[in-house]
């Protein structure tokens, strides 16, 4: 059934087709047509708004030429080609980006590159030399399965290694309550509760 608009003889898909094309032909004030030619240059890859930042990474060092909005997160993995740091929620909330910035655990996807210039990063590619024995946390995570897709394991074992140098790793309650930001969708908690026992227990 076709819809009149009332006293216009036209159709009501004629109507909307005509006024969503009128809406879309109206030109743009010229500072706003400026203003927008300025944040596309800006946002742009080969725009002017890049930035020079220096990450060290790994005992690395990176000269990357950013845009400031990106993440640390963005630039280990985009930038820098290190893809074991994971890209979960991007909010802060499961624990997968998680890098050790001077020695700190922090969630990659929630600090600006920028913030960290000139700072000492450890991502999951860091924890051992090429071809050398695996970290102990590494190997208490295979020895305990305490994993099962993988894909939070980056992250929960770069929690996991901060937490037993915080001396949060006492017992499994501590330790539960301290990796509680690291989020398994497969639920093998037990057994990293167990990996992450394991290898504090030298230095406990």
């Amino acid at each position: 059934m076709t819809h009149s608009v009332a006293g216009a003889g036209m159709s009501r898909r004629t109507f909307i087709c005509a006024a969503a094309a009128s809406t879309t032909a109206l030109p743009l004030p010229a500072g706003a047509r400026a203003a927008a030619a300025r944040q596309t240059a800006g946002s742009s890859p080969h725009g002017a708004g890049l930035r020079s930042v220096d990450l060290r990474i790994n005992h690395q060092d990176y000269a990357l030429s950013l845009d400031p909005r990106t993440t640390l997160l963005d630039a280990i993995r985009d930038h820098a080609g290190l893809t074991g740091t994971k890209k979960g929620c991007g909010h802060g909330q499961c624990g997968a980006c998680t890098v050790h910035v001077d020695g700190q655990r922090i969630l990659a996807c929630m600090t600006f590159a920028l913030m960290n210039h000139g700072r000492e990063v450890t991502t999951i590619e860091g924890l051992s030399e090429p071809g050398g024995a695996l970290h102990p946390m590494q190997q208490a995570f295979i020895d305990h399965d305490a994993f099962q897709c993988g894909y939070c394991t980056p992250g929960q074992i770069m929690s996991a290694v901060a937490c037993v140098r915080e001396g949060h790793a006492h017992s499994a309650a501590q330790i539960r309550e301290y990796m509680s930001g690291n989020l398994c969708r497969c639920a093998a908690y037990p057994n990293i509760v167990a990996a992450v026992q394991q290898a504090a227990a030298p230095e406990a």
